[in-house]
């Protein structure tokens, strides 16, 4: 009678090892790096975005979310990170947007004399509330209808005289002047701003290095 035995592999196990080798230190760090840079770099652009073109700067961002969800819950398994810079995110597009459109207008935004000819509350349940009609001085005599989004919140009446500032590509709507009581809120927002965008991308760079395997 034939003895037939089992072959035994050297490490003690049949079959194949399916396991794989991890990511190495230096790979790892690189990659986290990269997502780190790159998911609030592409919050801050859908943001800005945003401003231009409201839909599409949220499809952006929602987009970038998505997949960010996706990459540090799903592949990297930390749902605690993947939590933290999701509601990072949605905060940040709340301030970037603002932040990043009020440091370009005062950055190079063309200041023009202008007058404010109507000062309206619509009282809607959703969207800006103030609108504020405001006509060139000087030029083409242009008029323009801003929102609060523009900084239109009342600091101006109707007959006033403000210095606006506007978009020297055209894409934006011009930027009312901040009244007396709006001292240093572009700061704070850019402050704000800043902070989210720490805390996205340190929670993506933590979740990179703590990643799991399956």
């Amino acid at each position: 009678m034939g003895a037939s035995g089992t072959v035994v592999a050297a490490g003690g196990t049949g079959g194949t090892d399916s396991s794989r080798p991890g990511l190495s230190g230096g790979r790892k760090a690189v990659g986290s790096v990269l997502w780190a840079v790159l998911v609030p770099a592409l919050l801050l652009l859908g943001s800005a975005i945003g401003q231009w073109m409201t839909w599409l700067g949220v499809v952006v961002v929602l987009a970038v979310i998505a997949v960010a969800a996706c990459v540090i819950g799903g592949s990297w398994h930390r749902a605690g990170a993947a939590t933290l810079v999701s509601f990072g995110g949605f905060a940040l597009m709340l301030f970037a947007g603002p932040a990043v459109y009020e440091g370009y207008m005062r950055t190079v935004g063309e200041p023009v004399d202008a007058v404010v000819t109507q000062v309206a509350d619509r009282d809607r349940r959703r969207g800006p509330d103030m609108f504020c009609t405001v006509r060139e001085l000087g030029g083409d005599r242009r008029t323009y209808e801003v929102s609060q989004q523009e900084n239109c919140f009342g600091q101006a009446g109707p007959g006033d005289r403000v210095e606006i500032r506007k978009d020297p590509l055209g894409l934006l709507d011009p930027r009312l002047p901040d009244g007396p009581d709006q001292r240093n809120t572009t700061e704070i927002t850019l402050a704000i701003t800043a902070g989210l965008t720490v805390l996205v991308a340190g929670g993506t760079f933590y979740a990179g290095q703590r990643r799991r395997g399956r």
